[in-house]
C-alpha cells in the first residue's frame, strides 16, 4: 500500500515556520498541542529526563501513545534534578516563543519554570499549560481523561443507564491538546500587536464540559433531563445499526423525508412509504418501537457491499463498522493522503493519520523521524553557545 512520503505534498512555507517551542509533555495532552505546532512549522524542542519520557515504554493501550504525538520534535535529554540542566533549560527558553507543559500543579514552580518566573526573563514567551482544571475549587486535583468524563457527563451518556462507559478513545486529552495549540496560535498572533506574551491555559474538565454543552441546553430547552445515548429520544425516524446479510453491520440514517422515499425504494418497502403512520420524520420517531424491527427483519437480507455502493449513489447516510486496524487499508485516507508515513526511531517506517486539515489542498506531513532520546542534544546546546567541553559535561547525564 502506497502512503505519502515525508517529501510529498508539503508545503515550502509552513504557517509556523520561524517559531521556536520549547516542550516539556508526556503522555498525550501535551503532546499533542506540541506536535499540532510542529506539523504546523513550528521548530519544536521536546526536553526529556535522561532516561526518556515514560510515555515512550508503556504498553498496552499506551503503547501507541509517543509514536502518535511525538512527530516533528527534536529531542533534548536534561538532568533537571542538577542546576546545570536548569540552567541549560532556562537558557533554551530564552531563544523559545513558546513553553508548552503538562505537568502536575506545582511542579513547574518547583523547579522555577512557572510563567511569572519565565517571563521576567523572555517576556514575549507564550506559556501554555495543560491541566486537569482550570482556575477554582477543583484545580489541584489530579485528573485523567477517565476521570473527566465521570465528571463532566461524557461517560453517562455514552452507557447505558447505570453503567457509564468512557469514550473509547483519549477524546479529552487530545481536544484538550488542541485547544492548548488553539490558544498558543491566538496569543501568537495578539503578540505580533502587542510585542508581549500571554499564559495560555487548557484543561480536560472544561474541554468535557463542552462536549457535554449540547445536553445541557438539551434539558435547558426541553425541560428533559438527557437520556444516555443507548437510550436517547431520538431526533431522527431512522438513525440506527442494523445487522445485515452474514453478519455484517453498518449504520443507516434517514433524517429527512427525501432520504426516506429512497430508503423504501432501495430496500422494496413502498408499504412503508404508503403508510400514513410514517408520513413525517416526527411520525417515524413515534413508530421507532416498531418501525425498527421491521427494517430489520427486511435489511438482515442484503448484503453489505453490495448495498453500500447503492447507498453512495442515492445519497443515503451510511457506515460499515469500522475497527481501528482497519483504517490502514481504508481506500479514502489512502487515496486523499490522509495517511502519512513516519519514520521511527529504529529506521523503519509506518503510516500514520495526519492533522485533519489541509492548505492549499495539501496534508501537513511528518517531516523528520521520532527522535531518539537526547538525539539533539549536542546540536540544541550547541547553538545556545556551550562549547564542546560543556556539552560532554552535560551529556552523560542526558544518558
Amino acid at each position: 500500500m502506497e502512503y505519502a512520503s515525508p517529501q510529498d505534498d508539503t508545503p515550502d512555507d509552513l504557517p509556523l515556520q520561524g517559531i521556536r517551542v520549547v516542550e516539556m509533555t508526556h503522555m498525550v495532552m501535551g503532546p499533542t498541542c506540541g506536535m499540532i505546532l510542529g506539523d504546523l512549522g513550528a521548530e519544536v524542542i521536546k526536553v526529556e529526563p535522561p532516561g526518556g519520557d515514560r510515555t515512550r515504554t508503556l504498553l498496552g493501550a499506551g503503547s501507541g501513545f509517543f509514536r502518535t504525538f511525538n512527530r516533528n520534535k527534536k529531542s533534548v535529554a536534561l538532568d533537571l534534578e542538577k542546576p546545570a540542566g536548569i540552567e541549560a533549560l532556562n537558557k533554551l527558553i530564552e531563544t523559545a516563543d513558546v513553553f508548552v507543559e503538562n505537568f502536575k500543579p506545582g511542579r513547574m514552580a518547583s523547579l522555577g519554570l512557572d510563567y511569572a518566573t519565565l517571563k521576567q526573563r523572555n517576556p514575549g514567551l507564550i506559556y501554555v499549560s495543560h491541566k486537569g482544571f482550570l482556575q477554582g475549587p477543583y484545580e489541584k486535583r489530579l485528573a485523567l481523561d477517565e476521570v473527566v468524563q465521570m465528571m463532566a457527563g461524557l461517560a453517562y451518556m455514552t452507557g447505558p443507564v447505570g453503567r457509564p462507559l468512557r469514550a473509547g478513545s483519549s477524546v479529552n486529552d487530545i481536544m484538550g491538546g488542541m485547544f492548548g495549540a488553539l490558544g498558543v496560535i491566538a496569543a501568537l498572533f495578539q503578540r505580533t500587536r502587542s510585542h508581549k506574551g500571554r499564559e495560555v491555559q487548557s484543561a480536560l474538565f472544561e474541554n468535557c464540559v463542552l462536549l457535554s454543552a449540547q445536553h445541557m441546553q438539551q434539558y435547558v430547552v426541553t425541560g428533559q433531563a438527557a437520556r444516555p445515548m443507548p437510550e436517547r429520544i431520538s431526533a431522527w425516524g431512522i438513525y440506527d445499526i442494523f445487522e445485515l446479510a452474514g453478519g455484517e453491520q453498518m449504520f443507516i440514517a434517514a433524517t429527512g423525508d427525501a432520504q426516506w422515499r429512497t430508503l423504501c425504494d432501495i430496500i422494496g418497502r413502498a408499504d412503508l412509504l404508503a403508510d400514513p403512520r410514517l408520513a413525517s420524520n416526527n411520525d417515524r420517531v413515534l413508530a421507532r418501537d416498531w418501525l425498527i424491527p421491521e427494517l430489520r427483519n427486511t435489511l438482515q437480507g442484503f448484503d453489505a457491499a453490495a448495498l453500500a455502493r447503492v447507498f453512495e449513489e442515492k445519497s443515503i447516510p451510511f457506515a460499515p463498522i469500522t475497527r481501528p486496524e482497519q483504517l490502514f487499508d481504508d481506500p479514502h485516507l489512502i487515496a486523499s493522503g490522509g495517511l502519512g508515513r513516519q519514520e521511527l526511531e529504529d529506521g523503519t517506517d509506518t503510516p500514520i493519520p495526519l492533522l485533519p486539515i489541509s492548505l492549499d489542498g495539501t496534508r501537513l506531513q511528518p517531516r523528520m523521524p521520532i527522535p531518539h532520546i537526547g538525539e539533539h542534544t549536542a546540536e540544541v546546546l550547541r547553538e545556545l553557545g556551550y562549547t564542546e567541553a560543556q556539552i560532554h559535561e552535560l551529556e552523560p547525564a542526558a544518558g
